[in-house]
């Protein structure tokens, strides 16, 4: 239930009324679900029912809307694979493959309502099934992303205890060599081709080849293993009876995200600001996406002049939303409301957002302090209840009246809020303190840097110090590097407080990227300070 609540805010990020165009075709698309943000405040209300079941409340609402031939013919779910194979299902299709699934969870494994069951499977059309079948049986998903090795799933397996496993023939084999220690497991679910021993086939025991409305049709890359594709690839638009695109893509790959992008009728686009980084960095000139109309983004901050250059090729801005899966959306752009480049907007109308100092004390405008959300007296409906078997986590998100989010932050004169950076990423030099994005922001508008990710690095005096992991332009490949490199620092020191330039650069082929395009700055983080 607190899922539907806030992917509905987060499904209204859109397009604002008014901003700089430079590219001739730019859009502005008028709001469709209500007139503006101080509206959204204003009339903003929960009706919590005493029962509830997405799956049953949403998902089969639509099926009988689209029977009585009142929704448009957009299918619910269309993927495809990037090999020329292509999955659509109505919400009648969908209900029908869902209810078979969680027959297998509730007969065949014996499941019941509140056994927790790890998915970890690539973006397959079993995933989304999956998820539909555990909120049709009361069980709970544990997605994981299939990059995590056989320690990590062992951890996963003990923690949650959970009583079964699906994922496919890649990863099947790490999970049989910790079965043995994980005393809860007593169902395994294989997506493959081929039997596997001491697996449930589901390949065998069913058959399963066969601001949104319900005329968008909208594609999140999101990894399946994170937080962000319950709120973009399942709940969001399917609150709004939208089209659920998915690409199968292995990993990021620029050409087949623009390819995808031309080619079919996408309307609403969703991708990591790493991603986006990388799409502008690509030739772009030869596509036109004749139906997207707006483009949202959300895991990390992302770069101004990124959204600039996005703006300038597509005619489109990219709309920020901040959230956890903690929380899901706690700020974002929603349609109406000015857009600040930089900012991550204003606060959900669901949550009291706030920031504070180290006492719990509400910081005035332009003041730096810990991002905090109000859940005394009241505790807002839709943050998470706390963290499984673990009171001592859960009791240190807590300062007062507030939940901290572990975020560093400031609120302007207007209401915007603004990220610094994670508490735990916050490099202090000298005893200044300094956020990694806006050292990375400053980079990224030197032309000869097309990537960069800036992290803390030990120093004998300062005790740590400002590092930039930085990916040349093509053009500035073969240029002298130590002058770059001094050039680089000299641009930082112009474009922000000199003190936050980077006293340490290295010159990278390509950083460390999650599946969905997020850059580990904690692998390179990690690396510098193993040095010492």
């Amino acid at each position: 239930m607190e899922i539907l609540l806030r992917a509905k805010c987060f499904q209204r990020l859109a397009v604002p009324g008014s901003v700089r165009a430079v590219h001739k075709d730019y859009r502005i698309v008028t709001p469709q679900n209500f007139s503006n943000y101080e509206s959204i405040k204003q009339d903003f209300k929960l009706e919590v029912p005493e029962y509830f079941n997405f799956a049953k409340d949403v998902l089969d609402k639509w099926t009988n809307t689209e029977k009585a031939g009142k929704r448009p013919s957009n299918p619910a779910f269309w993927w495809v694979s990037g090999n020329g194979k292509e999955v659509r299902w109505s919400f009648e299709e969908l209900g029908s493959l869902s209810r078979k699934f969680a027959n297998i969870l509730a007969e065949a494994c014996a499941l019941q309502r509140g056994d927790r069951v790890i998915v970890i499977l690539p973006r397959i059309p079993e995933w989304w099934l999956a998820n539909i079948a555990c909120l049709r049986t009361g069980t709970v998903v544990i997605p994981g992303t299939t990059q995590l090795t056989q320690k990590d799933i062992l951890y996963r397996l003990q923690s949650s205890k959970a009583k079964c496993i699906i994922t496919n023939e890649v990863l099947a084999p790490a999970v049989d060599a910790v079965a043995s220690k994980c005393e809860n497991l007593h169902s395994k679910l294989i997506v493959s081709q081929k039997p596997r021993e001491g697996w449930g086939n589901l390949k065998e025991m069913m058959k399963f080849w066969l601001d949104l409305t319900p005329s968008d049709v909208m594609w999140n890359t999101s990894d399946t293993g994170w937080a962000k594709s319950a709120w973009s690839s399942v709940f969001s638009p399917w609150i709004q009876g939208a089209c659920v695109f998915a690409h199968y893509l292995p990993r990021f790959e620029p050409t087949s995200i623009l390819q995808t992008l031309s080619k079919f009728p996408i309307t609403v686009f969703c991708s990591a600001p790493t991603a986006y980084r990388m799409l502008v960095q690509s030739d772009m000139s030869s596509y036109k996406f004749k139906s997207l109309k707006h483009c949202v983004s959300a895991g990390e901050p992302i770069n101004p002049e990124v959204t600039e250059q996005w703006r300038n090729r597509t005619g489109l801005d990219i709309y920020e939303g901040y959230g956890q899966t903690e929380t899901v959306l706690i700020c974002g752009n929603f349609k109406g409301m000015k857009v600040k480049p930089g900012s991550m907007g204003k606060p959900s109308p669901a949550f009291d957002v706030k920031i504070l100092d180290v006492n719990g004390n509400v910081l005035p405008p332009g003041q730096e302090g810990d991002i905090g959300i109000q859940v005394l007296p009241t505790r807002p409906f839709g943050l998470f209840t706390h963290y499984v078997d673990n009171p001592t986590k859960t009791a240190s998100t807590l300062r007062g009246n507030f939940y901290i989010t572990g975020d560093r932050g400031y609120m302007d004169e207007d209401g915007y809020f603004w990220f610094v950076a994670r508490s735990d990423d916050i490099i202090l030099s000298s005893g200044y303190r300094i956020g990694p994005f806006e050292v990375e922001s400053a980079l990224i508008e030197h032309p000869a840097v097309a990537e960069s990710a800036v992290v803390s690095s030990p120093d004998p005096i300062r005790g740590e110090v400002v590092k930039a992991f930085i990916v040349l332009s093509p053009d500035y490949k073969s240029h002298d590097q130590e002058q770059l490199k001094k050039e680089i620092q000299e641009h930082v020191k112009k474009t922000t407080a000199p003190y936050k330039y980077p006293r340490k650069v290295e010159f990278i082929q390509e950083l460390p990227k999650t599946i969905s395009g997020k850059i580990k700055r904690n692998e390179l983080r990690k690396q510098e300070w193993e040095t010492i």
